[in-house]
């Protein structure tokens, strides 16, 4: 018999009919606990979360870690601008020969007397290098003389014969076939004479011939022949160079060569001599590349008055193919790239400053380009250095 405020026991909870058992046998019923413990766990995360909070971040001011960086520039990572002539140029290699020089050989054959000069030694035009003996041409000489004089007598009495017959002839004396044989007789010795004195100049030539004398004013590089030596006419005695002016006989590429003419400027410099440079020109360019290293020949006249060139020295030269004067250029690392287009940092006052510049004609393979936008006396920031900024501020210091 359940009381009316109890439900039916149809309308109870197994937990309700469970409870219901527990009061009929004097026993107490169960709590429902579980609510409490999930209101307890979601108190203390409420305080932990307020408990455990960090505090919040006290006010930022402003100290010295926190201030503009100023950057730190090195005077050598700067350029002043300045006007500054601007050169093209073409490299060339090769060696140095004398611009002039002359083998000397023998004009006469016979047996060397004597040899005056040695390697080395400095000679003057026309001056006595090798004696050649003269007796065998002398006598030779003598014999061509003694047969032209001979027949130059036999000429004079065949001509006399001649005109004595032409008149024998006027007067029907003498047959024309005589006189025709006195005529061909004058000719031939007219003939033989001519002949004989030519022979004549040539002998006294090859007597004069024995003694060898110096063609130009130079220096003896080389000497082939010694006394007591019998030599034939064309024996190379002698060679001889004249160092007063050199021709630098240099190799260009291809590519560099299209742009050399002559006329143009070159500085050359040589091994051995590596604290000196020496001006020359362009005189001369090979149309033709040579087959095997793909280089075109370039002739370059140097000046040597002061003695210190050397046939064989090897060089180095620089051709100025192209030049312009009173140019604005900066360094390429000074030129930048943003949104904007090309720029230069500028210094100015303590700030770095974007300048924008328009780039033009590039010198030196590159390394140097010529701009616009910059004007003598700015300062720019040359060395590659990417971690500046237009708007920073910056200090010099040295270095």
């Amino acid at each position: 018999m359940t009381t009316a405020h109890e439900k039916p026991e149809w309308a109870q909870s197994k937990r309700e009919k469970a409870n219901a058992r527990r009061v009929a046998e004097g026993l107490k019923p169960k709590r429902r606990i579980l609510p409490w413990i999930v209101l307890a766990l979601v108190v203390a995360g409420i305080v932990a979360f307020f408990v455990l909070r960090p505090p919040a971040p006290a006010p930022v001011t402003e100290t010295a870690d926190t201030a503009p960086t100023v950057r730190q520039i090195l005077k050598s990572e700067v350029t002043e601008i300045a006007p500054t002539t601007l050169r093209q140029t073409a490299k060339v290699t090769g060696s140095l020969v004398p611009a002039e020089q002359s083998v000397v050989a023998a004009e006469a054959a016979g047996r060397v007397l004597s040899v005056s000069v040695r390697p080395g030694d400095s000679v003057q035009e026309d001056q006595t290098l090798v004696e050649i003996d003269q007796a065998n041409l002398a006598l030779q000489l003598d014999q061509q003389r003694a047969t032209a004089d001979a027949t130059r007598a036999q000429l004079v009495s065949s001509q006399q014969q001649l005109e004595r017959t032409e008149e024998l002839a006027r007067q029907g004396l003498a047959t024309p076939s005589a006189l025709e044989q006195a005529r061909s007789a004058t000719a031939a010795l007219q003939a033989n004479l001519a002949a004989l004195e030519s022979a004549v100049q040539t002998a006294e030539l090859a007597l004069n011939n024995t003694t060898v004398r110096a063609p130009i004013t130079g220096i003896v590089s080389e000497r082939s022949v010694d006394p007591g030596q019998t030599i034939s006419a064309g024996t190379p005695l002698f060679t001889l160079v004249n160092l007063d002016n050199m021709e630098f006989q240099a190799s260009a590429s291809v590519n560099s060569s299209a742009l050399v003419s002559p006329g143009q400027p070159v500085t050359v410099s040589v091994t051995g001599l590596d604290n000196e440079t020496f001006d020359g020109e362009v005189t001369r360019v090979n149309p033709v590349a040579q087959a095997g290293t793909r280089t075109v020949p370039i002739y370059i006249s140097l000046e040597n008055s002061q003695g210190k060139l050397r046939g064989g020295m090897f060089a180095t030269g620089e051709i100025t193919v192209a030049e312009k004067t009173d140019a604005i250029a900066v360094p390429a690392t000074a030129l930048r790239e943003d949104a904007e287009g090309s720029f230069v940092l500028k210094l100015d006052n303590g700030t770095l400053v974007r300048q924008a510049v328009t780039p033009g004609t590039t010198w030196d393979r590159g390394a140097t380009v010529e701009v616009e936008g910059l004007a003598a006396g700015d300062v720019v920031v040359t060395a590659p250095l990417t971690e500046l900024s237009a708007g920073e501020a910056y200090e010099q210091i040295e270095g």
